[in-house]
């Protein structure tokens, strides 16, 4: 499975391109249906562009497992698709072993959790959970101006389903993710497996700056208006304010116009990333880095706007069903995350819980992301006793 998954939107050494929507994205949806139509699994599409694969006949109480399948650019092959892997191997598991659930069992693949292409991550259960407004998701735009609703039409997808989907929601007893660990806490703790304790807030701002194209050549340096010059300043004061507040902030993505050799930019797009263990740390960390920025394009004649685009709360895991989980696997370690998930999403609406497999150097979001094989293994079999367990007819 893992190697037939692989080769789908694989860049090499420039790592893995998996964008919503696109034809790799549609690839990735193909395997996910042939998985579940091998496995005699009944395959759904929800309103949203989720994909479901039912074991047994879907109805509330349902224990459901899966992650997604799409990547950030660059990406590396386990964020996500590890999850969606592990989960259809732990229902053969079960199968082989003859366990018949008493509860229905379901593999999800979220759509456009990584929010590479429209900006705003974990789009499928935002849309799902009703804390994307449908309206909102179809207006997003990509890099080249495409609208969400305008890809969803161009792969053959009704974006005039999007919505709170109340249906799927009361069919979820309890979602289960699965996920190679974005750091190495596992590492340091010498432990292939471990559960979530916690989901840092976090959250996107879109800073823009506002200057004035002129000549690279013949502008004096005090005529100039270079929305450069603030967004530097903007970048070195992330990375004061997050080190004095014990957080993280990442401006990750940057967009120039007119984007030329000898031109003075008219105005720069730049896309901060903010987490901490804390909302109030977040939002003062994140007003400092504006303030910081506002001050700077005032110095050089540039307007400066900062938009928050997504944010996301604390996301405290059920104690109970962390709990239970950790109980299952014999009291393997919870750790918390700086990273967000659909599971954090979902946390609000339905009991929800992550299992993190060990990733040996703690690099993600890099070509260079890994897992060992023996851990993978490890996960699946992990996760295939959370099931059997959570599937067994006693509550949670």
């Amino acid at each position: 499975m893992w190697r037939d998954l692989a080769a789908i939107g694989d860049g090499g050494a420039g790592g893995y391109r998996r964008f919503a929507w696109t034809p790799v994205d549609l690839a990735l949806r193909d395997w996910f249906r042939e998985q579940a139509a091998l496995r005699g699994l009944t395959y759904e599409l929800d309103r949203n562009g989720n994909q479901w694969a039912w074991w047994g006949t879907p109805a509330p109480g349902a224990v459901v497992t899966g992650s997604h399948l799409d990547s950030v650019p660059g990406g590396g092959a386990f964020d996500g698709p590890l999850g969606v892997v592990s989960a259809f191997l732990a229902v053969d598991g079960l199968r082989e072993r003859g366990v018949v659930p008493a509860r229905p069992i379901a593999v999800v693949n979220f759509a456009d959790e990584e929010g590479a292409r429209f900006g705003v991550a974990c789009v499928g259960s935002r849309l799902l959970t009703g804390i994307l407004d449908p309206d909102d998701a179809r207006a997003l735009r990509d890099g080249d101006g495409v609208t969400l609703a305008e890809a969803m039409r161009a792969a053959h997808a009704d974006p005039g389903t999007l919505g709170r989907d109340d249906q799927a929601l009361a069919r979820i007893g309890a979602f289960v993710e699965l996920h190679v660990e974005q750091g190495r806490g596992l590492a340091d703790l010498d432990s292939p497996v471990g559960v979530a304790s916690a989901i840092w807030p976090h959250g996107r701002w879109r800073c823009t700056f506002h200057g004035e194209a002129n000549h690279a050549g013949t502008t004096r340096l005090a005529d100039r208006h270079d929305p450069m010059l603030p967004f530097a300043s903007a970048v070195l004061a992330a990375r004061r304010a997050a080190e004095q507040a014990g957080a993280l902030a990442t401006f990750g993505k940057v967009r120039v116009d007119p984007n030329g050799t000898n031109a003075i930019p008219s105005r720069v797009d730049a896309w901060l990333d903010g987490r901490a263990p804390d909302a109030a740390t977040v939002e003062a960390m994140v007003g400092r880095i504006a303030e910081a920025a506002r001050e700077a394009g005032a110095e050089h004649g540039v307007r400066v706007e900062v938009v928050a685009e997504s944010t996301t709360p604390v996301v405290e895991f059920g104690h109970g069903l962390r709990d239970r989980i950790a109980a299952t696997l014999g009291g393997v370690p919870a750790l918390p995350t700086g990273a967000g998930h659909d599971a954090g999403i979902l946390s609000a609406s339905v009991p929800t819980a992550m299992l993190f497999v060990r990733n040996p150097t703690g690099v993600s979001h890099s070509p260079a992301e890994h897992a060992g094989t023996e851990d993978c293994v490890t996960g699946v079999v992990a996760l295939t006793a959370v099931l059997e367990d959570l599937a067994g007819g006693v509550g949670w």
